[in-house]
């Protein structure tokens, strides 16, 4: 074990104002004291790649059904053979998870059943993923139709004279009820697939390890790269759109984005205004259901709701556009990339080698898209589409007194909504006062009180003693989560002072400002040729790249969203630093290097230093061929 640990959760209080903050969240979700024994054996780690900020009461959905299905995947339907779930806690208001092992006895017996239900999909991938997408788009048509309407007066008379029997409270209270299992049962459709992708990769990855001793990880990762993917669909979108507006001689009326309307009535005025508002309104849908965060908090501003987010971006890209820029992710030097890595690491193999080689390396590819793609259809838009919902929820019931802000029912868990909803519809139909009104403005405000107050501290990366070494698979790969992060997080880096180590996430080396961001809401102060810093970054701040050099996070793998998304987009990246977005600060001089996972204040620099792809490709090459020869020795 490690000289030295992380806080127990039982001896590190949250300030006086968070006073009584459990009483905000289920009982299950929180460290109960007569478990201490029980909770302090196991190591958890912060998950802020995906719940960077506080979790108010509802938001807790969220967390709760995405990782109670990735479990359901792993343990009940696929008997991943390594992998159970990951149980999660809810400490000071951040999200703490720890991965549970499968017994090492249990595991040999896990093999055959997983191979014939593994086998199964990987077998019929393509017809079952055509389903997958029925059952998606079946399940957010579900949730479109749901409504959220303030009781009437009187029954109609027409359902009266009908006979129908039952009045507009029995829908509400069904609607709500539809809301939580239409979500819940999205949720689970998110992992039928995603769980067989990592698989797939895995085995490819542990594969290459083995045949080729000492190969980067970054060299396996690139011979999958370069893939058509949905989840750049919209980000796509908004470059034909930029560019079809310079062709069209529109340029000049996206001064000022912030105004959408005023904008669009403006590009309506011009001759070409009718052909470019023909295109924006054919890529809304469905691609504006993106969101500019990660799809699990209800402030999360989505294109479809926020049009300026979109036209602003456009925007931009219309500048690039004017100045000689070229905008597309850069796909062909991406795929010759790849398979020149595939090529030189196939002819060192064997024949029988290469056969195992070039099946699993098909698996792999064939699987990948859907690791971000899935990221498209639930935490944007099905998850957009659950929050319009309970937003036209929260505001009826703030219109009908229960609280003084139409968005306040998030600080209430999903069964005080419940309970809400039925105090609402019996006072409705007793001819009474409900209750709510005269309990939950005082208590809401209590809570945002506690909210607020957990929300101006930083969660500890970790709790209790770490494992002398971390082999979880998953935990390695999405969260970065390795013995050297953890010796960071302790303060037992034995890097310079100055330097940052992190996951070699996607290559190249770069230099220039540190821009640091800690939320979606500073993407706009992002200036051309900076570096991004922040504690993670979602896949949906593609936007951003055609301006930035190079990202640095905090958290990350090489599977994370951050570390894929930087390698289609061509971008230097360093994940899971564990601290630089908090030691950083915007403006200094950085140098990232995605090579070999270092990020380097600069303290006396000359020179304003970016080595572009092919200077960057030409080391990876060295490097590459370094480790061939070695593995061919």
């Amino acid at each position: 074990m490690t000289e030295k640990s992380f806080p127990s959760p039982y001896d590190q209080k949250p300030s006086d104002a968070a006073a009584g903050w459990k009483d905000l969240y289920a009982y299950n979700l929180v460290f109960q004291e007569n478990r201490r024994e029980v909770e302090e054996a196991k190591f958890w780690f912060c998950d802020s790649q995906h719940w960077p900020t506080v979790t108010k009461p509802f938001e807790t959905i969220g967390f709760e059904f995405a990782v109670s299905c990735l479990g359901q995947y792993n343990s009940r339907h696929l008997l991943i053979p390594p992998a159970n779930g990951i149980e999660f806690r809810i400490h000071n208001g951040y999200v703490f998870m720890s991965p549970v092992g499968v017994p090492e006895s249990e595991i040999a017996a896990r093999v055959p059943q997983f191979m014939q239900r593994a086998g199964h999909y990987f077998q019929n991938w393509e017809t079952l993923l055509e389903q997958w997408q029925g059952k998606i788009r079946g399940t957010i048509d579900e949730l479109n139709e749901l409504s959220f309407e303030a009781l009437p007066d009187a029954v109609p008379v027409e359902d009266v004279l009908s006979g129908k029997g039952t009045g507009p409270n029995n829908e509400l209270l069904g609607n709500f009820d539809k809301l939580i299992s239409l979500t819940y049962r999205a949720w689970q459709y998110h992992f039928e697939f995603l769980n067989l992708g990592y698989v797939a990769y895995l085995d490819f990855f542990t594969f290459c390890k083995e045949v080729f001793p000492g190969i980067p990880d970054q060299a396996v990762a690139k011979m999958v790269q370069g893939v058509d993917m949905e989840l750049f669909r919209p980000d796509d979108e908004l470059k034909k759109l930029a560019k079809l507006a310079v062709e069209l001689g529109l340029a000049d009326h996206f001064g000022d984005t912030e105004n959408p309307d005023a904008t669009l009535a403006a590009i309506a005025a011009h001759a070409n205004g009718s052909a470019w508002l023909a295109a924006w309104a054919e890529a809304q849908d469905p691609w504006f259901n993106f969101t500019v965060g990660n799809g699990f908090y209800a402030h999360d501003k989505y294109w479809m709701d926020h049009l300026e987010l979109p036209l602003g971006y456009i925007k931009d890209y219309i500048v690039r556009v004017q100045t000689g820029h070229n905008i597309d992710r850069p796909v062909e030097e991406l795929v010759a990339e790849r398979d020149r890595i595939t090529e030189e690491y196939s002819e060192l193999l064997s024949p029988e080698q290469l056969e195992a080689f070039q099946g699993k390396l098909g698996l792999a590819r064939q699987v990948y898209p859907y690791v971000e793609n899935h990221n498209f259809y639930i935490e944007h838009w099905t998850m957009g589409v659950f929050w319009r919902k309970a937003r036209q929820l929260s505001k009826m019931l703030h219109e009908q007194g229960f609280w003084p802000e139409a968005n306040d029912m998030f600080y209430l868990r999903r069964d005080e909504v419940r309970e809400t909803l039925f105090d609402y519809v019996t006072g409705w139909g007793v001819g009474a006062p409900a209750i709510g009104p005269d309990y939950w403005p005082a208590e809401v405000a209590r809570r945002r009180i506690i909210v607020d107050a957990l929300s101006t501290e930083r969660p500890q990366p970790a709790l209790n003693t770490p494992p002398a070494v971390i082999t979880e698979p998953f935990t390695l790969m999405l969260w970065g989560i390795t013995s050297d992060q953890i010796k960071n997080w302790l303060g037992e880096s034995d890097a310079p002072e100055g330097e940052f180590r992190g996951m070699a996430a996607s290559s190249g080396v770069a230099e220039g400002p540190a821009r640091v961001i800690s939320s979606s809401d500073q993407l706009s102060e992002v200036q051309d040729g900076e570096i991004l810093v922040a504690p993670v970054t979602a896949p949906s701040w593609g936007p951003i790249f055609g301006k930035i050099r190079a990202t640095v996070t905090d958290i990350g793998g090489m599977m994370s969203h951050a570390a894929i998304v930087c390698r289609e987009y061509g971008m230097p990246a360093v994940t899971g630093t564990g601290t630089a977005s908090a030691q950083i600060q915007t403006g200094q001089w950085l140098r990232v290097d995605g090579n070999n996972g270092t990020v380097t204040i600069v303290e006396d620099h000359e020179h304003d230093l970016t080595l572009a792809p092919a200077a960057a490709n030409q080391l990876d090459t060295a490097l590459a061929s370094a480790h061939l020869e070695d593995s061919h020795a």
